[in-house]
């Protein structure tokens, strides 16, 4: 059987960053090509980069939230691409701005089906929430790592809440365990 952490995927890292400045987004989706911005739609312009792949979502506050990326290194890539196009623009963009890792969302397979109802009663109610007529998937909320994970009955996760990689392996080590001592994982 596949250790379930070698199938754990990262789909999306979202983080935050900052220009300490405020910005005339009519001005800058002007000038900045391919940029998308609506304010009666969204508040913030979207500019999207090809390589790496992600969207970067620019308030007027100077507040910059990357989202879509695969790894970290995408996102640090994908906002350098963003710091040097408004640089282009002559917005005074500090030399290296905090970025803030908010949000990893992983995937990962325990490679067996789950009886969802047995873990739900097994887990305990305080940190499950169960509801198939609502949402096909058991909502787990871990403490440590602080993470949600989605378990579902094809023996799928989805783990969402990590502020680094490692806290998505830790989750699924300890899904695993758990249901390993309760007898709910054969």
């Amino acid at each position: 059987m596949t250790d379930p952490k070698e199938t754990i995927n990262i789909e999306n890292v979202v983080a935050s960053t900052g220009i300490g400045q405020e910005l005339d987004l009519q001005s800058v989706a002007m000038d900045l090509e391919g940029a998308d911005y609506d304010p009666e739609q969204f508040p913030g312009l979207v500019y999207r980069t090809q390589n790496p792949k992600s969207a970067a979502l620019i308030f007027r506050s100077g507040k910059i939230v990357c989202t879509g990326a695969k790894s970290t290194a995408d996102v640090h890539e994908s906002l350098e691409i963003v710091f040097d196009k408004l640089r282009e623009l002559q917005i005074d963009v500090n030399e290296d701005p905090e970025i803030v890792v908010q949000n990893i969302v992983t995937s990962a397979d325990l490679g067996r089906n789950l009886n969802l109802n047995a873990i739900a009663i097994g887990l305990g109610l305080e940190n499950i929430e169960y509801e198939p007529e609502q949402f096909p998937g058991l909502v787990y909320r871990l403490d440590e790592p602080e993470v949600v994970a989605l378990l579902f009955g094809s023996g799928k996760l989805v783990i969402t809440g990590g502020k680094k990689p490692e806290d998505a392996e830790q989750a699924v080590d300890k899904i695993v365990s758990r249901l390993e001592e309760l007898g709910l994982l054969e």
